[in-house]
């Protein structure tokens, strides 16, 4: 997961499903980050691909499930996931893409219509706001929620497990918690192993790396209270970090915190 962008431009009503919540994204209605919208329903991550390239990513899925949850991967040149929405297209319904050609970041859209091609391969990847919403349901506290920023990310020192070109350390994003919070989000984000699953870390940062907890990598710092730990989950920019080392001669992702709405409902993915 990635950070949203100002809640300024939402519109006053937030749309409460997914189907309502791509339609008013691809009507240009809704022009900010998908947090909030459309509450219980999956929201994915997205990487898309050359076909030549699909294989050897599809195979770096399958061997790094907590960084990269698999929700759904499309035919050559096919820009629908009919499994996580009928009337899903990939072109219009994300908020904004980052588009890269040889590493290099050449466009940020709201459309990617100019930009398809007939061997993209689309892959949708699970969300922690899918969790997220489990743990608020539960009466936790999310600081970045609380704060209205970005929850905190970092580059750790954990490497992910290889696959052809596509290889890399793991992201973690970071939660505070106090420690009777920490145990019951374990017991509950387990349930989720399509969106993450449970921490791959709690506690003492340095020990994967991570050198200063004030200074993410990615998204905004986290205050953290004096009865609380850190506790860190798989996070999904982790693919999109590899592919930028890989640097692809072309390839799409979202824009941080701008993600794929499905029809799927969260409680679809949770292990009873």
């Amino acid at each position: 997961m990635s950070a949203a962008a100002s809640s300024a431009s939402r519109p006053a009503a937030i749309p409460q499903t997914g189907v309502a919540a791509r339609r008013a994204i691809r009507s240009g209605e809704w022009k900010t980050g998908t947090s909030g919208m459309a509450p219980g329903y999956v929201q994915g991550n997205l990487a898309i691909l050359p076909a030549a390239l699909a294989s050897d990513f599809m195979r770096f899925c399958q061997l790094n499930p907590k960084p990269c949850p698999l929700l759904a991967a499309g035919a050559p040149g096919d820009p629908h996931l009919p499994s996580l929405g009928e009337d899903l297209d990939i072109r219009t319904d994300v908020g904004r893409y980052k588009v890269f050609r040889n590493g290099e970041l050449i466009d940020e859209p709201t459309d990617i219509t100019k930009h398809w091609r007939d061997d993209l391969v689309i892959f949708a990847l699970g969300c922690s706001f899918s969790f997220e919403d489990a743990l608020m349901q539960d009466g936790m506290e999310l600081r970045h929620i609380t704060n209205n920023t970005t929850v905190p990310m970092y580059r750790t020192n954990v490497p992910t497990t290889a696959a052809g070109p596509f290889h890399g350390p793991l992201v973690v994003s970071m939660r505070p918690l106090k420690p009777a919070d920490a145990i019951r989000a374990i017991q509950i984000t387990t349930r989720f192993p399509a969106v993450h699953g449970a921490p791959v870390h709690i506690g003492k940062p340095e020990l994967i790396g991570i050198k200063d907890i004030d200074k993410p990598d990615y998204g905004e710092r986290a205050p953290m209270k004096d009865d609380e730990i850190p506790v860190f989950w798989a996070c999904g920019v982790t693919p999109q970090s590899v592919v930028a080392t890989v640097k692809p001669e072309f390839c799409i992702t979202h824009y941080p915190g701008c993600m794929l709405v499905t029809d799927r409902k969260n409680s679809e993915f949770a292990i009873m």
